[in-house]
C-alpha cells in the first residue's frame, strides 16, 4: 500500500472532529486526495451497527453485554478496514479516521475491563493486522471534554466518571507503550495551539514518507 492511514484518539468532546477537519484542509491545500472516516459508522453495514452500539435496542431498553458490544465494534471495523481503508490506501489516498483500533483497546480493555490481549488480537484479526502510520491522541480531563459536549449523552458518553477515568488513563498507557505511532496532545489548549502541534507531526511524517 502506498496510501498514508492517520488515525484520532480520544474521550469525547476533546475536539478530534475539528482536527480531522483541518488536517483534511491541510493535505488537500498540498494536492492529496483525503478521505475522512470515523468508527462506529464509516460503511453503510456500520452505521447499523453504531445505531445499536451508541443507542442501545429496544429503544435501549436491552444492554449490551461487554463481549458482545466488543465483536460489534470488531465487525463494524472489519467491514471499515475491508470497503473504505485499505481500497483508498491501496489507490494511494490519505485516510483519516475519528477512531480506530485503539478505542476498542481503550473503551472495551480499558473502561469495560475485558483483557487487553482479547481485544487486541480480536481486532488485529478483524483488521488483518491494520495499524495506522500516525496516531493523535487529544488528551483531556473527561469531566473537562464532557463539558463541551453539545448533545444528549450516548450509551459510552453517559457509562459514568470511573469508566471515563479508566478509559483516559487507557489511552495513555496505549501511547506510552507505542510511543513511535501515537503523538499525545493536551486537548485543554485552545483549538489553534492544538493544531499548531499537529501540524508540525505531519509535515515531518510527511518527510519521512517521501
Amino acid at each position: 500500500m502506498t496510501g498514508l492511514f492517520i488515525s484520532f484518539e480520544g474521550v469525547d468532546g476533546v475536539g478530534k472532529t475539528t482536527q480531522v477537519e483541518r488536517l483534511r484542509a491541510y493535505l488537500e491545500a498540498q494536492g492529496r486526495t483525503v478521505v475522512v472516516t470515523r468508527e462506529p459508522g464509516g460503511t453503510a453495514l456500520g452505521r447499523a451497527i453504531r445505531q445499536m452500539l451508541l443507542h442501545g435496542v429496544d429503544g435501549g431498553a436491552a444492554d449490551i453485554a461487554p463481549r458482545t458490544e466488543a465483536l460489534l465494534f470488531a465487525a463494524d471495523r472489519a467491514q471499515h478496514v475491508a470497503e473504505t481503508i485499505r481500497p483508498a490506501l491501496e489507490r494511494g489516498e490519505v485516510v483519516i479516521t475519528d477512531r480506530y483500533l485503539d478505542s476498542s483497546l481503550a473503551y472495551q480493555a480499558g473502561g469495560r475491563e475485558l483483557t487487553l490481549r482479547e481485544i487486541k488480537d480480536l481486532n488485529l484479526w478483524a483488521t488483518n493486522n491494520l495499524l495506522p502510520a500516525r496516531t493523535y491522541l487529544l488528551d483531556m480531563d473527561p469531566a473537562l471534554s464532557h463539558s463541551r459536549l453539545q448533545h444528549a449523552e450516548d450509551r459510552m458518553e453517559s457509562a459514568g466518571d470511573d469508566f471515563q477515568s479508566r478509559t483516559r488513563q487507557a489511552f495513555l498507557d496505549l501511547a506510552a507503550a507505542e510511543p513511535t505511532r501515537f503523538r499525545v496532545i493536551d486537548a485543554s489548549q485552545r483549538i489553534e495551539q492544538v493544531w499548531a502541534a499537529i501540524e508540525v507531526d505531519v509535515e515531518t511524517l510527511l518527510k519521512e514518507l517521501a
